[in-house]
């Protein structure tokens, strides 16, 4: 029992919030996934000559019902960071919504 009441404050301190510039790092890849799904295709040959291939595709619930990218974002950023985004979404230069 000891243990568990001296655990409790570690896991407290886990869900609370995050700086803001890490919840925005965090955030903008949301929002691209809310833009459109992602994915990766890899093909080779093994060591015998035999084909070998891998395919992952991530579809986020964000895209399939919709929602706004740049609103996907500021909502993330507040939910993480309790704070407002510094700035919007399109002011990202990586951004290329």
């Amino acid at each position: 029992m000891k243990k568990l009441i001296l655990l409790a404050p570690i896991l407290l301190l886990s869900c609370g919030p995050i700086p803001l510039a890490q919840a925005e790092r965090q955030c903008l890849e949301r929002a691209r996934l809310a833009q459109q799904p992602r994915g990766e295709v890899a093909l080779g040959a093994n060591s015998n000559g035999k084909a070998v291939g891998s395919f992952e595709l991530n579809i986020s619930s964000d895209f399939i019902l919709g929602r706004d990218p740049s609103a996907v974002y500021d909502i993330c950023v507040q939910q993480k960071s309790g704070q407002a985004p510094s700035r919007p979404l399109y002011s990202f230069p990586e951004w290329k919504g």
